[in-house]
């Protein structure tokens, strides 16, 4: 399994344990993540680093002093 955090720009959009599906980004030297329909969006994850699965599913939601914090898990295959 792999955690990947994503932010989110306004409280309600997902809850916990809701299904998601994410849509991969391409950078000059990373990728980017976002769960679909733009909902929220992860860091620059460095090449080496890219994730396989593209369904997941929420397992928190954090809110701290700079906006929401969703974790999303995933279910990678290294044979994909």
């Amino acid at each position: 399994m792999r955690r990947m955090e994503f932010k989110m720009e306004r409280p309600g959009l997902l809850k916990e344990g809701d299904a998601v599906t994410v849509t991969e980004g391409v950078l000059p030297s990373n990728y980017y993540y976002t769960i679909d329909p733009a909902l929220a969006m992860s860091g620059n994850i460095p090449f080496r680093e890219r994730m396989l699965a593209r369904e997941g599913t929420v397992v928190s939601i954090v809110e701290n002093e700079r906006g929401f914090y969703v974790t999303a898990e995933f279910k990678e295959d290294k044979t994909c």
